[in-house]
């Protein structure tokens, strides 16, 4: 192993990150080569700087015309220079400050500085590179993001294991601390993945069942065992209900036992409508974990981001923490959730008024998505048929469960897709 991995494995040793770590977790780090080199020179090479393959006159990277002309707002440095592997420190500082205006319980506890990764299914990615193997399985809920399943089977060789997220119209509770149980007394640890607001079903808890939640893993980590929460938090704040729980899952685990590690995928990939800037963040917190520890925790990670993409894109990076700073971005967001609210309120009004013997609604109070059950199993042949007969594209997420996207749907349009989608059903 290589001595600088040694050295990481060292300082998180007696841990609960050593204690969840893969096989890969623990053989990662950041090598002391190019990067460092480079970051060494650019505080100390006062007279010429020859590290970074870059092409720089005057001190500042070199920038096309063709390209710059299309970003007349941002300067070389902020286009075509390459970012730090862990990100831009100024938006990852930036960050942090909002996820806590955003989760006030973490106001004053010690969690990690975000780490921004080529979005949220990168960081979904690499925390399985770092605490996923043969035997350390996932779990997660059923229906859930497909993505969850071939990251953990196909790209880690590891079991996926699923409780079923509903049962009577109700998040299913019993089922997740069971599950839960199961892989505690079966491989010493657990690693539950939870998604809220969720996808497929839009649904988030309520904040009852958030401290439900809480409280089942207080109790695996007071038995000994070690629990790691990864809080997918994509659709973060897209919340339609009154009931539901507004803060993070992340804002109680963060420091809720020295044997639970607390981990927050986020971006403003969904939240701050920005898609394709493949922009995300990953967060750590634990109780007992030191800021030295915290430190070695995002030198492993930054090693899984060196040893795949290198960084994330220096343009999206600029634009996110321009986007942040403006005094009118709150507010442009506040209009486009009313607008998303609409849409939830026109499908919620319209599943609660019509009825049909194919099509369950499961519950949803949030995010961009609804999703029916399917009696038969035949979601594939309702999604192929209202495409090729109706012209309405929907999804498929496994033989009994369609999932329907209000978020890109026009208001105005609803009631006819949902008619068209209940009279298909009908007719099948």
């Amino acid at each position: 192993m290589n001595p600088l991995a040694l050295e990481l494995n060292e300082t998180l040793k007696g841990s609960v990150v050593e204690a969840l770590f893969s096989d890969m977790g623990k053989r990662l780090y950041f090598p002391n080569g190019i990067i460092s080199q480079g970051g060494e020179a650019a505080k100390d090479a006062y007279f010429a700087n020859g590290t970074i393959g870059m092409a720089v006159a005057g001190g500042t990277p070199i920038e096309l015309d063709s390209y710059k002309k299309n970003m007349p707002s941002l300067n070389s440095r902020e286009t075509v220079a390459y970012a730090k592997t862990a990100g831009s420190p100024d938006i990852r500082a930036l960050w942090k400050e909002k996820i806590i205006e955003k989760n006030p319980n973490l106001k004053g506890k010690n969690f990690s500085l975000p780490v921004l990764v080529p979005g949220l299914t990168a960081v979904l990615s690499y925390v399985a590179d770092l605490f996923i193997d043969a035997d350390k399985p996932l779990l997660a809920a059923d229906p859930c993001w497909d993505n969850y399943e071939l990251i953990t089977c196909a790209r880690r060789g590891a079991d996926f294991h699923q409780f079923k997220c509903f049962e009577n119209g109700k998040f299913n509770l019993a089922g997740l601390e069971a599950a839960m149980k199961a892989d505690a007394e079966k491989y010493g640890s657990v690693r539950v993945l939870l998604n809220f607001p969720q996808n497929p079903s839009g649904y988030s808890p309520t904040k009852d069942e958030a401290k439900a939640i809480v409280e089942m893993v207080r109790k695996l980590a007071e038995s000994g065992k070690k629990v790691l929460v990864l809080s997918d938090d994509a659709y973060f704040g897209l919340n339609y209900e009154d009931d539901i729980e507004p803060q993070s899952l992340f804002a109680y685990m963060a420091d809720l036992h020295e044997n639970v590690l607390a981990i927050k995928a986020d971006g403003p990939t969904k939240e701050d409508f920005a898609w394709g800037f493949r922009t995300g963040f990953i967060t750590f917190g634990s109780k007992a974990l030191t800021d030295e520890q915290y430190t070695a925790l995002t030198t492993k990670f930054m090693g899984a981001i060196r040893s795949s993409v290198s960084c994330s894109a220096t343009p999206s990076q600029s634009l996110v923490l321009k986007a942040l700073q403006d005094p009118a971005h709150e507010a442009q967001k506040k209009e486009l959730r009313k607008m998303l609210q609409g849409r939830y309120d026109a499908v919620r009004k319209f599943v609660n008024t019509h009825k049909s013997s194919k099509l369950t609604a499961l519950p949803f109070n949030s995010g961009y998505f609804m999703s029916f059950h399917v009696e038969g199993g035949i979601a594939e042949e309702l999604r192929v048929k209202l495409l090729k007969d109706k012209g309405i594209g929907v999804i498929q997420i496994d033989p009994y469960t369609l999932r329907v996207a209000f978020s890109s749907i026009d208001e105005e349009k609803i009631e006819e897709v949902y008619s068209q989608i209940y009279d298909v059903a009908e007719e099948m």
